[in-house]
């Protein structure tokens, strides 16, 4: 048999197992899974003694496309994504102008295949404003999901009250994504704190019953409409072990943030460089992350990509921007975090593949199959690596994981049957699409 592109030798992280495999390629889709010894193909990539994963999916990015290019863009984002073994992003819409109605929704599909690395998914946010049309938004072609801003936002695109958020729970059936923090408790701490305080202050604003009563009032709405939902980069102990009682109503996103870094050591360390929201919280809520990491509890795990300037972030608390770079680094990260026994390879898999795309609905990616898009993200377990700023793609240039020592590596990103990244190289030209989501 000849393909397009042969995978020979690797050890493929399948559903049911890992399994060493060839496995061919033809017009963009898995043909085979155990090509025979003598299929021959146009381009063949040598993976002894490497992983083949199934693309990995960052589903929480913020590339900040429209916005201020000289911090991040599609193009840009999505190399860095690339670059960081990462096939499919799924791009908030807090951009500016946000993504809230059909015609800027139809303005970023054309832009992304213009412009994108890798296979896009596109959230539209849901606002007091544009409530009554979200169950045509979610429909449209690309949309993995409406996302809503309960707590932290601009005023714009907050919807911090209960009438429009059960209001927004019955427009449409699809799952909704959802920030979850309490708007009323954040406004009602702010005046406890002031401008030049240590960067920790972010956390004792923002505290556990901030997240906390804001996802007890999303459930009690979920409950109420039977609307399923998806609540965004959960950070506290307390509202993992309440959300394992609504498996049937919500899914559960973390973040690699607040797997890796803890507080206060990380705002001594960082500075602005480690706000975000929520907040990093310490060792307590860090250890509970794991252990619903460990026991299932958590569905998916992303990286909050959300860069700002290094002008602004070095500026005072709070008017340094709260967020985080990380599409580039979160597979580093991550494959770190295996190797130090913290969860399996398969259980990665199943968070940054798998996961993402039953939560979503996404289409013909997710794991190693035939018929699937020929997505794969191969890496090398043992290669030993540092983090440095130079590696990074986004113009902001910084990453709060500078100089982190880490044990696997990201070696081969393909995308669709094309090869476009390689031993830290990108390849070719951009081919990413909008990724295909089930209704």
């Amino acid at each position: 048999m000849h393909y397009n592109l042969l995978i020979r030798g690797g050890t493929c992280v399948t559903p049911w197992g890992e399994e060493r495999a060839n496995v061919g390629v033809l017009s963009g889709r898995i043909a085979a899974l155990g090509a025979s010894a003598d299929a021959t193909a146009d381009s063949v990539i040598d993976a002894n003694g490497l992983h083949v994963l199934p693309g990995l999916i960052d589903s929480h990015v913020h590339l900040r496309d429209p916005g201020d290019p000289t911090v991040e863009s599609l193009a840009t984002g999505t190399r860095a994504a690339i670059l960081g073994g990462i096939a499919t992003v799924f791009d908030m819409p807090n951009t500016t102008p946000p993504t809230i109605d059909g015609e800027h929704l139809s303005w970023k599909r054309g832009y992304v295949e213009a412009q994108s690395w890798c296979d896009v998914g596109l959230y539209v946010a849901g606002a007091k404003s544009n409530i009554d049309h979200l169950a045509e938004l979610e429909q449209e072609p690309g949309v993995c999901a409406i996302k809503i801003f309960a707590g932290g936002s601009t005023a714009t695109l907050l919807v911090e009250d209960d009438e429009h958020l059960e209001k927004a729970m019955r427009a449409g059936r699809r799952r909704i994504a959802f920030h979850s923090e309490d708007e009323f408790r954040l406004q009602a701490r702010k005046p406890l704190f002031h401008r030049g305080m240590p960067h920790r202050a972010h956390m004792e604003w923002r505290d556990e019953e901030c997240a906390f009563l804001g996802t007890r009032r999303l459930m009690a709405l979920a409950r109420r409409t039977g609307r399923q939902t998806h609540i965004l980069h959960v950070s506290t102990a307390e509202e993992l072990s309440y959300l394992a009682e609504f498996r049937h109503l919500a899914t559960i996103e973390v973040l690699v943030n607040h797997l890796t870094l803890v507080a206060p050591e990380c705002y001594d360390k960082l500075g602005g460089f480690g706000v975000m929201n929520p907040p990093i919280r310490d060792e307590r809520h860090r250890a509970a992350s794991w252990a619903a990491v460990r026991d299932g509890t958590v569905d998916t795990i992303g990286s909050d990509h959300a860069p700002h300037s290094r002008a602004a972030k070095v500026l005072p608390w709070p008017d340094c921007p709260a967020g985080l770079t990380g599409v580039q680094t979160i597979v580093p990260l991550m494959l770190t975090h295996v190797n130090a026994g913290r969860l399996t390879l398969s259980r990665l898999v199943d968070l940054m593949a798998a996961g993402p795309a039953r939560v979503y609905g996404l289409v013909g990616k997710g794991r190693l199959a035939a018929g699937y898009d020929a997505d794969f993200t191969i890496i090398d377990m043992k290669a030993r690596r540092a983090i440095e700023e130079s590696w990074i793609a986004s113009p902001c240039g910084w990453t709060p994981f500078a100089d982190a020592k880490v044990t696997g590596w990201p070696v081969v990103t393909i995308v669709r049957g094309n090869v476009v990244m390689r031993d830290d190289e990108v390849l070719g030209r951009p081919l990413g699409r909008l990724a295909r989501f089930s209704a």
